[in-house]
């Protein structure tokens, strides 16, 4: 078989069988996939090379299990970045980030506090020399040399899943052309905020792991008098009290 034989042979998705074109497939490791299986993977997934069908089987199945939990997920504390948003669920220890206001529908993966492992901020300052023109037109370089300097605010969210490890963002919507601007400071707090909560999130996270490990110390409850441990809300395990951890 040539290789234009090979380049118009028929192709199906390796997950729903769908017949694929020329264009609009992606490469996986068994295959290529459909344009709208690939659409339903999550917008941070990027094995594909070395993912097998069912593994792509297996993580569609996850993002339905997304999508369902979606339905119960309020947000109670809502973090910016730019047109993103972080949006904590603080009662169920969960997350997600989206740019949608209708973000139940674009199915944002939900991501629990456990699995958040740290959060990075880069400010990406790109140099460009400015020039001036001699008197033959020849271009040639101020002494010392001036640049224009255009900025952007990054941030890298580091998560432990099955699926991808890091969510990477741009702070601020266009680049930004004047270091010390109002666009500056509001790319920059908005960065901080966002990587200062997270940071702290994991961290709250860790202790609270380490308090419950913790071995707890019988104490004598105020209102019924029994020896007692406290529950994991510090409350007598024979009378209910309010006796503290």
């Amino acid at each position: 078989m040539g290789f234009f034989d090979k380049m118009f042979e028929k192709k199906e998705c390796a997950v729903c069988g769908t017949e694929l074109g020329l264009l609009g497939k992606t490469k996986i490791n068994e295959g290529y996939l459909c344009k709208e299986c690939a659409g339903k993977l999550s917008p941070y997934f990027h094995g594909y090379c070395s993912s097998t069908a069912d593994d792509i089987r297996e993580q569609l199945a996850y993002r339905e299990a997304n999508a369902e939990r979606l339905s119960s997920f309020n947000p109670t504390r809502t973090l910016s970045a730019g047109r993103t948003n972080i949006m904590l669920d603080e009662d169920a220890g969960l997350l997600i980030i989206t740019s949608q206001s209708r973000w139940r529908d674009a199915n944002p993966d939900i991501i629990e506090f456990s699995q958040v492992l740290g959060c990075d901020m880069d400010i990406d300052e790109q140099r460009t020399e400015i020039y001036r023109e001699t008197k033959d037109g020849e271009r040639e370089s101020y002494n010392p040399p001036r640049y224009d300097l255009d900025y952007d605010f990054n941030l890298t969210i580091h998560v432990n899943t099955p699926y991808f490890t890091e969510i990477n963002l741009r702070v601020n919507d266009s680049t930004i052309d004047q270091r010390g601007s109002i666009e500056y400071r509001e790319a920059k707090r908005q960065a901080t905020e966002v990587r200062d909560a997270l940071v702290q999130l994991r961290q709250e996270t860790r202790d609270s792991v380490v308090a419950a490990k913790a071995p707890k110390t019988a104490v004598t409850c105020p209102f019924c008098g029994a020896t007692t441990i406290p529950d994991a809300s510090g409350r007598c395990e024979y009378c209910g009290g309010a006796i503290g951890a």
